[in-house]
């Protein structure tokens, strides 16, 4: 038991150490961090049961629909709800890069706890490929919604960023969860789908990192220009 729940919860919380620490210019509190992770794991139960709800009515029964609006835009708009809720309003939130890190503790989050949910009904045997698939995938999402939240919070034209930041990771998870679904084939998708995920998403941490913006909280001439 300790094997597996140490396989099921080291990948999330290692990556979410990662950008933690990526982080140059003003860490954010733990307990907020913290706080956030732990809405991300209890937020898999209503998912749970909102998703077992439609199956067992047998509503949504195109792979496609399932994809995009049962897996993609149903998870993704719980996460993105409980950091609005949560994180944007809090003071703690001074940098555009804050957005990362709180998004991210949420997905992650969620990650961990449906990787312990499928690591303990399949065997520990699948943990490599839940590490790899599944568990980056919602960290990478959260590094993606978490850049333009943040770009929200300092525009003067938040909801556009808002909207856009729930709405491409819906598509994003939506194209992912399509593309594990297609058989045999989906190993050539994925991978090159994943791998541009990391490009992306590293480049965006890249670019909040390059000079500190907690100046942007105070300009009052602040710029749409993320």
């Amino acid at each position: 038991m300790v094997g597996v729940i140490s396989a099921a919860i080291a990948p999330g919380l290692a990556l979410l150490s990662y950008i933690y620490l990526r982080d140059k210019y003003e860490s954010e509190p733990i307990g907020m961090v913290v706080k956030l992770f732990i809405i991300g794991c209890l937020l898999v139960l209503p998912v749970m049961v909102i998703q077992y709800a439609l199956q067992a009515e047998h509503l949504f029964q195109y792979k496609w629909v399932q994809s995009f609006l049962v897996a993609g835009l149903l998870e993704e708009f719980l996460k993105w709800f409980m950091i609005i809720y949560t994180a944007y309003h809090h003071a703690a939130f001074s940098e555009r890069y804050d957005g990362i890190v709180y998004a991210t503790a949420v997905s992650l989050g969620f990650a961990t706890a449906e990787n312990l949910f499928y690591i303990y009904a399949y065997g520990i045997h699948v943990a490599f490929w839940r590490a790899l698939l599944p568990v980056s995938g919602h960290g990478l999402f959260g590094i993606i919604m978490g850049y333009y939240i943040g770009c929200a919070k300092f525009s003067k034209t938040p909801k556009r960023w808002l909207l856009l930041s729930l709405l491409l990771v819906s598509s994003l998870h939506g194209i992912y969860d399509y593309m594990v679904s297609a058989g045999l084939s989906w190993v050539y998708l994925i991978l090159p789908f994943m791998l541009i995920l990391w490009i992306f998403a590293l480049y965006k941490m890249k670019r909040l990192n390059e000079k500190p913006d907690a100046w942007l909280a105070r300009d009052p001439q602040i710029t749409d220009r993320f």
